[in-house]
Protein backbone atom coordinates (compact mmCIF):
# COMPACT_ATOMS: atom_id res chain seq x y z
CA UNK A 1 0.00 0.00 0.00
CA UNK A 2 1.39 3.47 -0.90
CA UNK A 3 1.53 6.26 1.63
CA UNK A 4 3.59 9.19 2.34
CA UNK A 5 5.88 10.20 5.05
CA UNK A 6 6.46 14.61 5.72
CA UNK A 7 10.04 15.52 6.48
CA UNK A 8 12.41 18.51 6.26
CA UNK A 9 13.52 18.97 2.30
CA UNK A 10 17.14 19.35 2.60
CA UNK A 11 18.69 18.37 -0.55
CA UNK A 12 16.53 18.96 -3.86
CA UNK A 13 15.99 16.73 -5.86
CA UNK A 14 14.36 12.78 -6.65
CA UNK A 15 15.23 9.83 -5.49
CA UNK A 16 14.17 6.02 -6.51
CA UNK A 17 15.38 3.19 -5.17
CA UNK A 18 15.36 0.05 -2.15
CA UNK A 19 15.23 0.89 1.21
CA UNK A 20 18.59 -0.01 3.14
CA UNK A 21 17.90 0.64 6.78
CA UNK A 22 20.28 1.03 9.29
CA UNK A 23 19.27 -0.48 12.51
CA UNK A 24 20.03 0.33 16.13
CA UNK A 25 22.28 -2.21 17.90
CA UNK A 26 23.64 -2.23 21.46
CA UNK A 27 26.71 -3.67 19.70
CA UNK A 28 28.33 -1.33 17.86
CA UNK A 29 28.31 -2.24 14.51
CA UNK A 30 30.42 -1.23 10.67
CA UNK A 31 28.32 -0.81 7.62
CA UNK A 32 30.50 -0.68 4.72
CA UNK A 33 30.65 -3.09 1.21
CA UNK A 34 32.67 -5.88 0.61
CA UNK A 35 33.86 -6.92 -3.34
CA UNK A 36 32.79 -9.94 -4.67
CA UNK A 37 35.37 -12.15 -3.91
CA UNK A 38 35.19 -11.47 -0.23
CA UNK A 39 31.76 -12.85 -0.06
CA UNK A 40 32.48 -16.50 1.08
CA UNK A 41 35.16 -15.01 3.80
CA UNK A 42 32.14 -12.92 5.20
CA UNK A 43 29.78 -15.57 4.97
CA UNK A 44 32.22 -17.38 6.96
CA UNK A 45 32.70 -14.78 9.58
CA UNK A 46 29.13 -15.11 10.63
CA UNK A 47 29.31 -19.11 10.39
CA UNK A 48 31.99 -18.95 12.84
CA UNK A 49 30.43 -16.38 15.41
CA UNK A 50 27.10 -18.52 15.12
CA UNK A 51 28.99 -21.33 15.43
CA UNK A 52 30.78 -19.78 19.22
CA UNK A 53 27.31 -18.98 20.35
CA UNK A 54 26.13 -22.91 19.72
CA UNK A 55 28.96 -24.46 21.46
CA UNK A 56 28.65 -21.61 24.74
CA UNK A 57 25.09 -22.71 25.03
CA UNK A 58 25.84 -26.36 24.73
CA UNK A 59 28.18 -25.56 27.49
CA UNK A 60 25.79 -24.41 29.18
CA UNK A 61 23.33 -26.88 28.94
CA UNK A 62 25.87 -29.68 30.19
CA UNK A 63 26.59 -27.08 33.32
CA UNK A 64 22.97 -26.75 33.91
CA UNK A 65 22.02 -30.82 33.86
CA UNK A 66 25.15 -31.18 36.26
CA UNK A 67 23.82 -28.64 38.26
CA UNK A 68 20.05 -30.40 38.65
CA UNK A 69 16.94 -28.93 38.67
CA UNK A 70 17.24 -27.34 42.72
CA UNK A 71 20.16 -25.07 41.68
CA UNK A 72 18.85 -24.40 37.70
CA UNK A 73 15.65 -24.19 36.98
CA UNK A 74 13.64 -25.76 34.00
CA UNK A 75 13.01 -22.16 32.69
CA UNK A 76 16.32 -21.61 31.87
CA UNK A 77 16.95 -24.86 29.91
CA UNK A 78 14.10 -24.04 27.99
CA UNK A 79 15.35 -20.35 27.41
CA UNK A 80 18.41 -22.13 25.88
CA UNK A 81 16.29 -24.34 23.85
CA UNK A 82 14.97 -21.31 22.29
CA UNK A 83 17.98 -19.56 21.71
CA UNK A 84 19.64 -22.66 19.82
CA UNK A 85 16.20 -23.00 17.36
CA UNK A 86 16.68 -19.35 16.76
CA UNK A 87 20.04 -19.57 16.13
CA UNK A 88 19.18 -22.25 13.98
CA UNK A 89 16.17 -20.94 12.12
CA UNK A 90 17.21 -20.67 8.51
CA UNK A 91 15.09 -17.18 7.84
CA UNK A 92 18.09 -16.29 9.92
CA UNK A 93 20.70 -18.25 8.29
CA UNK A 94 19.58 -17.58 5.16
CA UNK A 95 18.26 -13.83 5.08
CA UNK A 96 22.25 -13.16 6.06
CA UNK A 97 23.45 -14.63 3.21
CA UNK A 98 21.24 -13.19 0.81
CA UNK A 99 22.54 -9.77 2.07
CA UNK A 100 25.91 -10.83 2.09
CA UNK A 101 26.00 -12.51 -1.89
CA UNK A 102 23.22 -9.76 -3.36
CA UNK A 103 24.02 -6.50 -1.77
CA UNK A 104 27.68 -7.24 -0.73
CA UNK A 105 26.67 -5.83 2.55
CA UNK A 106 29.59 -6.93 5.46
CA UNK A 107 28.72 -9.72 8.11
CA UNK A 108 27.61 -7.62 10.63
CA UNK A 109 25.60 -5.14 8.69
CA UNK A 110 23.99 -8.26 7.17
CA UNK A 111 23.35 -9.91 10.54
CA UNK A 112 21.55 -6.32 11.88
CA UNK A 113 19.65 -6.16 8.64
CA UNK A 114 17.97 -9.92 8.57
CA UNK A 115 17.47 -9.19 12.39
CA UNK A 116 15.02 -6.42 11.54
CA UNK A 117 13.31 -8.41 8.91
CA UNK A 118 12.65 -11.11 11.05
CA UNK A 119 11.92 -8.56 14.32
CA UNK A 120 9.00 -7.12 11.85
CA UNK A 121 7.60 -10.41 11.66
CA UNK A 122 7.25 -11.10 14.99
CA UNK A 123 5.62 -7.62 15.62
CA UNK A 124 2.77 -8.80 13.53
CA UNK A 125 2.12 -11.89 15.57
CA UNK A 126 -1.07 -12.42 17.52
CA UNK A 127 0.18 -14.74 20.25
CA UNK A 128 1.70 -12.48 23.20
CA UNK A 129 4.27 -14.99 23.73
CA UNK A 130 5.75 -15.41 20.68
CA UNK A 131 5.49 -12.02 20.04
CA UNK A 132 8.35 -11.68 22.93
CA UNK A 133 10.87 -14.14 21.96
CA UNK A 134 11.40 -11.04 19.63
CA UNK A 135 13.68 -10.16 22.87
CA UNK A 136 15.47 -13.90 22.64
CA UNK A 137 16.34 -13.44 19.06
CA UNK A 138 17.93 -9.43 19.61
CA UNK A 139 20.04 -11.43 22.60
CA UNK A 140 21.16 -14.57 20.70
CA UNK A 141 22.19 -11.88 17.46
CA UNK A 142 23.86 -9.31 19.90
CA UNK A 143 25.99 -12.47 21.39
CA UNK A 144 26.89 -13.69 17.73
CA UNK A 145 27.92 -9.99 16.99
CA UNK A 146 30.13 -9.67 19.99
CA UNK A 147 31.29 -13.22 18.61
CA UNK A 148 32.54 -11.84 15.34
CA UNK A 149 34.00 -8.75 16.97
CA UNK A 150 36.51 -10.89 19.31
CA UNK A 151 37.07 -12.15 15.55
CA UNK A 152 37.67 -9.65 13.72
CA UNK A 153 37.41 -8.69 9.85
CA UNK A 154 39.35 -9.19 6.94
CA UNK A 155 38.28 -6.46 5.48
CA UNK A 156 40.93 -3.38 6.53
CA UNK A 157 39.22 -0.35 4.95
CA UNK A 158 35.62 0.33 6.13
CA UNK A 159 35.32 2.40 2.86
CA UNK A 160 35.36 0.22 0.19
CA UNK A 161 32.05 0.15 -2.20
CA UNK A 162 30.07 -2.02 -4.50
CA UNK A 163 29.90 -0.80 -7.87
CA UNK A 164 27.16 2.07 -8.09
CA UNK A 165 23.94 0.88 -9.27
CA UNK A 166 23.25 3.42 -12.49
CA UNK A 167 19.70 4.65 -12.10
CA UNK A 168 17.77 4.15 -15.16
CA UNK A 169 14.54 2.89 -16.10
CA UNK A 170 14.87 -0.81 -13.75
CA UNK A 171 12.34 0.70 -11.11
CA UNK A 172 10.34 -2.71 -11.31
CA UNK A 173 13.02 -5.29 -12.53
CA UNK A 174 14.37 -7.37 -9.42
CA UNK A 175 16.94 -9.23 -11.47
CA UNK A 176 19.50 -6.15 -12.02
CA UNK A 177 21.00 -3.74 -9.68
CA UNK A 178 18.95 -1.12 -8.71
CA UNK A 179 19.84 2.16 -6.44
CA UNK A 180 19.62 2.26 -2.64
CA UNK A 181 18.08 4.53 -0.02
CA UNK A 182 19.44 4.74 2.89
CA UNK A 183 17.06 4.93 5.93
CA UNK A 184 18.46 5.01 9.77
CA UNK A 185 17.29 7.19 13.01
CA UNK A 186 19.98 9.31 12.59
CA UNK A 187 23.39 9.33 10.94
CA UNK A 188 26.50 11.15 12.55
CA UNK A 189 29.02 13.54 10.39
CA UNK A 190 31.18 10.61 11.19
CA UNK A 191 29.11 8.11 8.93
CA UNK A 192 27.58 10.10 6.15
CA UNK A 193 31.48 10.66 5.79
CA UNK A 194 31.94 7.20 5.38
CA UNK A 195 29.19 6.75 2.70
CA UNK A 196 30.21 9.86 1.02
CA UNK A 197 31.74 7.16 -1.72
CA UNK A 198 29.02 5.19 -1.53
CA UNK A 199 26.05 3.78 -3.48
CA UNK A 200 23.32 5.54 -2.08
CA UNK A 201 21.27 7.50 -4.07
CA UNK A 202 19.70 9.29 -0.97
CA UNK A 203 18.86 9.35 3.07
CA UNK A 204 16.19 9.33 4.99
CA UNK A 205 16.52 10.28 8.95
CA UNK A 206 14.14 10.27 11.88
CA UNK A 207 15.63 13.31 13.06
CA UNK A 208 17.37 16.47 12.16
CA UNK A 209 16.94 20.26 10.59
CA UNK A 210 18.02 21.56 7.70
CA UNK A 211 21.38 22.53 8.49
CA UNK A 212 22.04 19.20 10.78
CA UNK A 213 25.44 18.34 9.60
CA UNK A 214 23.73 14.97 8.02
CA UNK A 215 21.59 18.10 5.43
CA UNK A 216 25.01 19.51 4.78
CA UNK A 217 26.61 16.88 3.64
CA UNK A 218 23.77 15.31 1.71
CA UNK A 219 23.56 18.46 -0.08
CA UNK A 220 27.41 18.61 -0.46
CA UNK A 221 26.91 14.79 -1.97
CA UNK A 222 24.37 16.84 -4.38
CA UNK A 223 22.03 13.63 -3.73
CA UNK A 224 18.12 14.10 -2.41
CA UNK A 225 17.79 13.82 1.20
CA UNK A 226 15.23 14.08 3.75
CA UNK A 227 15.42 14.62 7.67
CA UNK A 228 13.22 14.93 10.65
CA UNK A 229 10.75 12.40 8.72
CA UNK A 230 10.19 10.92 12.66
CA UNK A 231 9.27 7.58 12.29
CA UNK A 232 10.44 6.48 8.52
CA UNK A 233 13.00 4.20 9.91
CA UNK A 234 10.09 2.03 11.97
CA UNK A 235 7.36 2.62 9.04
CA UNK A 236 9.68 1.55 6.28
CA UNK A 237 10.36 -2.04 5.61
CA UNK A 238 13.88 -3.46 4.66
CA UNK A 239 13.84 -3.52 0.86
CA UNK A 240 10.81 -1.31 -0.18
CA UNK A 241 10.42 0.52 -3.10
CA UNK A 242 11.05 4.39 -1.76
CA UNK A 243 10.97 7.47 -3.74
CA UNK A 244 12.45 10.69 -2.28
CA UNK A 245 10.91 13.90 -3.03
CA UNK A 246 13.92 16.49 -2.03
CA UNK A 247 12.26 19.26 -3.25
CA UNK A 248 8.70 19.12 -1.01
CA UNK A 249 10.51 17.01 1.97
CA UNK A 250 8.15 13.76 1.18
CA UNK A 251 8.83 10.13 1.42
CA UNK A 252 6.93 7.89 -0.78
CA UNK A 253 6.86 4.33 -0.35
CA UNK A 254 5.60 1.42 -2.30
CA UNK A 255 4.60 3.96 -4.90
CA UNK A 256 2.14 3.23 -7.71
CA UNK A 257 3.81 2.45 -11.26
CA UNK A 258 2.02 6.12 -11.87
CA UNK A 259 3.56 7.71 -9.19
CA UNK A 260 6.65 6.36 -10.21
CA UNK A 261 6.09 7.12 -13.70
CA UNK A 262 5.73 10.98 -12.49
CA UNK A 263 8.92 10.71 -10.56
CA UNK A 264 10.86 9.12 -13.46
CA UNK A 265 9.75 12.15 -15.44
CA UNK A 266 10.92 14.36 -12.36
CA UNK A 267 14.35 13.09 -12.59
CA UNK A 268 14.56 13.54 -16.14
CA UNK A 269 13.55 17.07 -15.68
CA UNK A 270 16.28 17.76 -13.26
CA UNK A 271 18.65 16.21 -15.55
CA UNK A 272 18.07 18.54 -18.06
CA UNK A 273 18.18 21.43 -15.53
CA UNK A 274 22.05 20.58 -14.83
CA UNK A 275 22.78 20.46 -18.34
CA UNK A 276 21.23 23.72 -18.43
CA UNK A 277 23.40 25.01 -15.94
CA UNK A 278 26.92 23.82 -16.78
CA UNK A 279 26.93 25.76 -19.81
CA UNK A 280 27.69 28.55 -17.14
CA UNK A 281 30.21 26.41 -15.89
CA UNK A 282 33.03 29.14 -17.42
CA UNK A 283 30.85 32.34 -17.19
CA UNK A 284 32.61 35.13 -15.08
CA UNK A 285 30.33 35.88 -12.06
CA UNK A 286 29.59 39.51 -12.48
CA UNK A 287 25.56 40.74 -12.19
CA UNK A 288 24.08 43.28 -14.58
CA UNK A 289 25.82 46.28 -13.13
CA UNK A 290 28.92 45.24 -13.46
CA UNK A 291 29.47 43.63 -9.94
CA UNK A 292 32.11 41.09 -9.85
CA UNK A 293 30.99 38.01 -7.32
CA UNK A 294 33.18 35.38 -5.54
CA UNK A 295 31.83 31.99 -5.24
CA UNK A 296 33.45 29.96 -2.92
CA UNK A 297 33.21 26.24 -2.20
CA UNK A 298 32.69 24.57 1.08
CA UNK A 299 34.68 20.91 1.31
CA UNK A 300 34.53 18.67 3.95
CA UNK A 301 37.96 16.49 2.89
CA UNK A 302 40.81 17.36 0.67
CA UNK A 303 39.40 15.20 -1.82
CA UNK A 304 37.06 17.42 -2.13
CA UNK A 305 38.83 19.80 -3.88
CA UNK A 306 38.23 18.71 -6.98
CA UNK A 307 34.67 19.16 -7.00
CA UNK A 308 35.38 22.53 -6.01
CA UNK A 309 37.36 23.27 -9.34
CA UNK A 310 34.97 21.17 -11.93
CA UNK A 311 32.15 23.21 -10.31
CA UNK A 312 33.94 26.41 -11.02
CA UNK A 313 34.76 27.92 -7.63
CA UNK A 314 37.55 30.44 -7.55
CA UNK A 315 38.75 29.32 -4.17
CA UNK A 316 37.72 26.66 -0.96
CA UNK A 317 35.65 29.54 1.35
CA UNK A 318 35.58 26.75 4.03
CA UNK A 319 37.08 23.35 4.94
CA UNK A 320 35.83 21.78 7.84
CA UNK A 321 39.07 20.15 9.40
CA UNK A 322 37.38 18.59 11.94
CA UNK A 323 36.20 15.62 9.35
CA UNK A 324 40.04 14.66 9.86
CA UNK A 325 39.79 14.37 13.28
CA UNK A 326 36.29 11.94 13.05
CA UNK A 327 35.57 8.34 13.41
CA UNK A 328 39.53 8.03 14.74
CA UNK A 329 38.71 5.95 18.34
CA UNK A 330 40.67 8.88 20.17
CA UNK A 331 43.15 8.81 17.61
CA UNK A 332 43.38 12.32 16.66
CA UNK A 333 45.72 13.10 13.47
CA UNK A 334 49.14 14.16 14.17
CA UNK A 335 51.04 17.12 12.57
CA UNK A 336 52.32 15.44 9.70
CA UNK A 337 48.83 14.05 8.59
CA UNK A 338 47.04 16.83 9.03
CA UNK A 339 50.16 18.96 6.55
CA UNK A 340 49.51 16.04 3.72
CA UNK A 341 45.68 16.75 4.05
CA UNK A 342 45.71 20.56 4.17
CA UNK A 343 48.88 20.57 1.32
CA UNK A 344 46.70 17.92 -0.74
CA UNK A 345 43.48 20.81 -0.75
CA UNK A 346 45.61 23.61 -1.18
CA UNK A 347 47.18 21.87 -4.24
CA UNK A 348 44.58 20.66 -5.72
CA UNK A 349 42.83 24.21 -5.95
CA UNK A 350 45.48 25.06 -8.18
CA UNK A 351 46.69 27.93 -7.01
CA UNK A 352 43.05 29.83 -5.87
CA UNK A 353 42.93 30.67 -2.33
CA UNK A 354 42.14 28.02 0.66
CA UNK A 355 40.19 28.83 3.71
CA UNK A 356 40.97 26.14 6.50
CA UNK A 357 38.78 26.66 9.34
CA UNK A 358 40.52 24.92 12.67
CA UNK A 359 38.65 22.25 14.61
CA UNK A 360 34.63 22.36 15.17
CA UNK A 361 33.83 19.64 16.89
CA UNK A 362 30.81 19.80 19.98
CA UNK A 363 27.22 19.31 19.89
CA UNK A 364 26.05 17.80 16.78
CA UNK A 365 29.57 17.18 15.64
CA UNK A 366 31.40 14.82 18.51
CA UNK A 367 34.25 13.23 17.56
CA UNK A 368 33.51 9.82 17.61
CA UNK A 369 30.03 8.10 17.45
CA UNK A 370 30.50 6.18 20.67
CA UNK A 371 31.50 9.43 22.76
CA UNK A 372 28.56 11.21 23.05
CA UNK A 373 28.68 14.42 25.61
CA UNK A 374 26.17 13.00 27.83
CA UNK A 375 27.25 15.10 31.03
CA UNK A 376 26.32 18.94 29.44
CA UNK A 377 22.08 19.36 29.05
CA UNK A 378 23.36 21.49 25.67
CA UNK A 379 26.68 20.48 24.51
CA UNK A 380 25.98 23.09 21.91
CA UNK A 381 26.38 25.50 24.63
CA UNK A 382 29.43 23.79 25.98
CA UNK A 383 33.01 23.33 24.81
CA UNK A 384 33.16 23.35 21.33
CA UNK A 385 35.18 24.62 18.52
CA UNK A 386 37.39 27.54 19.54
CA UNK A 387 36.89 26.55 23.48
CA UNK A 388 38.14 22.80 22.90
CA UNK A 389 40.87 23.97 21.01
CA UNK A 390 42.31 26.42 23.48
CA UNK A 391 40.98 23.75 26.17
CA UNK A 392 43.72 21.59 24.69
CA UNK A 393 46.78 23.38 23.03
CA UNK A 394 49.00 20.46 22.15
CA UNK A 395 46.07 19.33 19.90
CA UNK A 396 45.63 23.22 18.59
CA UNK A 397 49.24 23.94 18.45
CA UNK A 398 49.65 21.09 16.21
CA UNK A 399 46.86 22.08 13.96
CA UNK A 400 48.00 25.51 13.68
CA UNK A 401 51.19 24.20 12.42
CA UNK A 402 50.08 21.80 10.14
CA UNK A 403 48.53 24.76 8.61
CA UNK A 404 51.18 26.92 8.97
CA UNK A 405 53.35 24.55 6.73
CA UNK A 406 50.69 24.11 3.87
CA UNK A 407 50.59 27.49 3.22
CA UNK A 408 54.31 27.15 2.04
CA UNK A 409 52.26 25.75 -0.90
CA UNK A 410 50.00 28.17 -1.88
CA UNK A 411 47.49 30.87 -0.51
CA UNK A 412 45.68 29.96 3.17
CA UNK A 413 43.75 31.41 4.74
CA UNK A 414 43.07 30.57 9.07
CA UNK A 415 39.73 30.70 10.05
CA UNK A 416 38.37 30.95 13.93
CA UNK A 417 35.35 29.37 14.85
CA UNK A 418 32.99 30.46 17.61
CA UNK A 419 35.17 33.31 18.96
CA UNK A 420 32.85 35.80 21.29
CA UNK A 421 35.22 37.16 23.64
CA UNK A 422 38.54 39.42 23.92
CA UNK A 423 40.64 37.23 25.59
CA UNK A 424 39.63 33.78 23.36
CA UNK A 425 41.35 36.27 20.48
CA UNK A 426 44.37 37.21 22.60
CA UNK A 427 45.03 33.46 23.49
CA UNK A 428 44.60 32.60 19.60
CA UNK A 429 46.78 35.07 18.47
CA UNK A 430 49.37 33.72 21.49
CA UNK A 431 48.74 30.26 19.97
CA UNK A 432 49.27 31.12 16.13
CA UNK A 433 52.59 33.42 17.61
CA UNK A 434 53.73 29.90 19.63
CA UNK A 435 53.34 27.46 16.74
CA UNK A 436 55.15 29.81 14.03
CA UNK A 437 57.98 30.29 16.98
CA UNK A 438 58.06 26.41 16.87
CA UNK A 439 58.66 26.19 12.97
CA UNK A 440 61.16 28.40 13.09
CA UNK A 441 63.44 27.03 15.83
CA UNK A 442 62.63 23.26 13.66
CA UNK A 443 63.93 25.15 10.72
CA UNK A 444 60.83 24.13 9.07
CA UNK A 445 59.31 26.03 6.31
CA UNK A 446 55.88 27.66 6.22
CA UNK A 447 54.19 30.26 4.24
CA UNK A 448 52.12 33.81 5.51
CA UNK A 449 48.57 33.09 6.37
CA UNK A 450 45.02 35.61 6.50
CA UNK A 451 43.25 35.25 9.86
CA UNK A 452 39.93 35.37 9.80
CA UNK A 453 36.99 34.84 12.13
CA UNK A 454 33.71 33.52 12.01
CA UNK A 455 30.88 35.72 12.94
CA UNK A 456 28.61 32.61 14.45
CA UNK A 457 27.32 33.98 18.07
CA UNK A 458 25.69 37.14 18.24
CA UNK A 459 27.96 38.34 20.81
CA UNK A 460 30.66 38.41 17.87
CA UNK A 461 28.38 40.07 15.41
CA UNK A 462 28.07 42.86 18.31
CA UNK A 463 31.44 43.33 18.51
CA UNK A 464 32.82 43.58 15.23
CA UNK A 465 35.12 46.31 15.87
CA UNK A 466 37.19 44.71 18.43
CA UNK A 467 37.01 41.91 15.46
CA UNK A 468 38.37 43.89 12.56
CA UNK A 469 41.23 45.27 15.09
CA UNK A 470 42.60 42.00 14.99
CA UNK A 471 41.40 39.89 11.70
CA UNK A 472 41.93 40.28 7.73
CA UNK A 473 38.34 39.16 7.01
CA UNK A 474 34.93 37.89 8.91
CA UNK A 475 32.89 35.14 7.79
CA UNK A 476 29.07 34.68 8.51
CA UNK A 477 28.23 31.33 10.07
CA UNK A 478 24.48 31.17 9.39
CA UNK A 479 23.98 28.72 10.50
CA UNK A 480 24.98 28.28 14.05
CA UNK A 481 24.39 32.14 13.58
CA UNK A 482 20.51 31.80 13.85
CA UNK A 483 20.87 28.61 15.90
CA UNK A 484 21.78 31.19 18.99
CA UNK A 485 20.00 34.20 17.64
CA UNK A 486 16.76 32.89 18.02
CA UNK A 487 17.63 29.77 20.92
CA UNK A 488 16.63 26.39 18.41
CA UNK A 489 18.84 23.48 18.52
CA UNK A 490 19.37 23.52 14.56
CA UNK A 491 19.58 19.38 14.52
CA UNK A 492 16.12 19.04 16.41
CA UNK A 493 13.10 18.72 14.05
CA UNK A 494 10.26 19.52 16.44
CA UNK A 495 11.77 23.03 16.08
CA UNK A 496 12.89 23.19 13.02
CA UNK A 497 9.70 24.90 11.78
CA UNK A 498 11.11 27.88 14.46
CA UNK A 499 14.32 27.80 12.58
CA UNK A 500 13.97 31.29 10.69
CA UNK A 501 17.08 33.04 8.35
CA UNK A 502 14.55 35.89 7.80
CA UNK A 503 13.70 36.66 11.47
CA UNK A 504 14.66 40.27 11.43
CA UNK A 505 17.04 40.21 14.34
CA UNK A 506 19.27 37.28 11.77
CA UNK A 507 18.95 39.40 8.82
CA UNK A 508 20.08 42.99 11.17
CA UNK A 509 22.94 40.94 12.30
CA UNK A 510 23.68 39.66 8.56
CA UNK A 511 23.36 42.88 7.00
CA UNK A 512 25.41 45.18 9.80
CA UNK A 513 28.34 42.80 9.49
CA UNK A 514 28.58 43.04 5.98
CA UNK A 515 28.14 47.11 5.96
CA UNK A 516 30.97 47.34 8.75
CA UNK A 517 33.52 45.25 7.04
CA UNK A 518 32.91 47.05 3.55
CA UNK A 519 33.38 50.36 5.37
CA UNK A 520 36.65 49.00 6.91
CA UNK A 521 37.77 47.52 3.83
CA UNK A 522 37.85 44.07 5.06
CA UNK A 523 37.16 41.13 3.57
CA UNK A 524 33.76 39.46 4.63
CA UNK A 525 31.54 36.48 3.31
CA UNK A 526 28.84 34.41 4.14
CA UNK A 527 29.63 30.48 4.82
CA UNK A 528 26.64 29.32 5.79
CA UNK A 529 23.63 27.34 4.12
CA UNK A 530 22.07 31.41 3.54
CA UNK A 531 24.81 31.47 0.87
CA UNK A 532 23.50 28.21 -1.21
CA UNK A 533 20.52 29.12 -0.50
CA UNK A 534 19.00 30.60 -4.44
CA UNK A 535 15.98 32.46 -2.67
CA UNK A 536 18.32 34.43 -0.77
CA UNK A 537 20.71 35.46 -3.22
CA UNK A 538 19.13 38.67 -4.04
CA UNK A 539 18.77 39.80 -0.71
CA UNK A 540 22.77 39.11 0.11
CA UNK A 541 23.62 40.94 -2.91
CA UNK A 542 21.37 43.73 -1.64
CA UNK A 543 22.75 43.75 0.95
CA UNK A 544 26.77 44.02 -0.37
CA UNK A 545 27.54 40.64 -0.03
CA UNK A 546 29.91 40.08 -2.71
CA UNK A 547 31.54 36.74 -1.36
CA UNK A 548 29.66 33.47 -1.45
CA UNK A 549 30.83 30.25 0.27
CA UNK A 550 28.64 27.04 -0.46
CA UNK A 551 28.55 23.40 -1.68
CA UNK A 552 30.17 22.99 -5.13
CA UNK A 553 26.60 21.65 -6.46
CA UNK A 554 25.12 24.74 -5.35
CA UNK A 555 27.73 27.26 -6.89
CA UNK A 556 26.21 27.31 -11.05
CA UNK A 557 22.36 27.66 -9.80
CA UNK A 558 23.16 30.73 -7.58
CA UNK A 559 25.89 32.00 -10.51
CA UNK A 560 22.95 32.25 -12.31
CA UNK A 561 20.81 34.48 -9.92
CA UNK A 562 23.78 36.63 -9.73
CA UNK A 563 24.12 37.43 -13.48
CA UNK A 564 20.63 37.75 -13.41
CA UNK A 565 20.73 40.75 -10.72
CA UNK A 566 21.24 43.97 -10.39
CA UNK A 567 22.44 45.33 -7.49
CA UNK A 568 21.77 49.18 -8.22
CA UNK A 569 18.60 48.25 -7.88
CA UNK A 570 18.49 45.33 -5.07
CA UNK A 571 19.57 47.45 -2.43
CA UNK A 572 17.18 49.90 -1.56
CA UNK A 573 14.72 46.40 -1.76
CA UNK A 574 17.45 44.80 0.68
CA UNK A 575 17.14 47.75 2.71
CA UNK A 576 13.35 47.53 3.13
CA UNK A 577 13.40 43.76 3.86
CA UNK A 578 16.08 44.14 6.64
CA UNK A 579 13.84 46.99 8.31
CA UNK A 580 10.75 45.19 8.14
CA UNK A 581 8.74 43.58 10.82
CA UNK A 582 8.17 40.53 8.62
CA UNK A 583 11.00 40.14 5.98
CA UNK A 584 9.13 37.49 4.80
CA UNK A 585 6.28 39.35 3.51
CA UNK A 586 8.51 42.08 1.98
CA UNK A 587 10.00 39.37 -0.36
CA UNK A 588 7.21 37.88 -1.19
CA UNK A 589 5.85 41.30 -2.23
CA UNK A 590 8.84 42.17 -4.70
Amino acid sequence: MTFAIHGLNVSRGVAIGRAVLVASSRVDVAHYFVQPHEVEAEINRVRVGRNAVIDEIHRLQETITQMGPKEAPHELGALLDVHLMLLQDDDLVGGVKHWITERLYNAEWAVTTQLEVIARQFDEMEDEYLRERKADLEQIVERVLRAMKDKGSPVVSPQRAARKPQQQDLLLDDTVDVPLILIAHDLSPADMLQFKQSVFAGFITDVGGKTSHTAIVARSMDIPAVVGARLASQLVRQDDWVIIDGDAGVVIVDPSPIILAEYGFKQRQRELERGRLQRLLHTPSVTLDGERVELLANIEMPEDALAAVKAGAVGVGLFRSEFLFMGRQGRLPGEEEQYQAYKRAVEGMQGMPVTIRTVDVGADKPLDDSVRDAAHLNPALGLRAIRWSLADPAMFLTQLRAILRAAAHGKVQLLVPMLAHAREIRQTLAHLAQARTTLDNRGVAYGPVKLGAMIEIPAAALSLRLFLKHFDFLSIGTNDLIQYTLAIDRADESVAHLYDPLHPAVLRLVADTIAECRAQGKGVSVCGEMAGDVGLTRLLLGLGLRSFSMHPAQILAVKLEILRADTIKLAPWAQRVRDAEDPELEMAGN
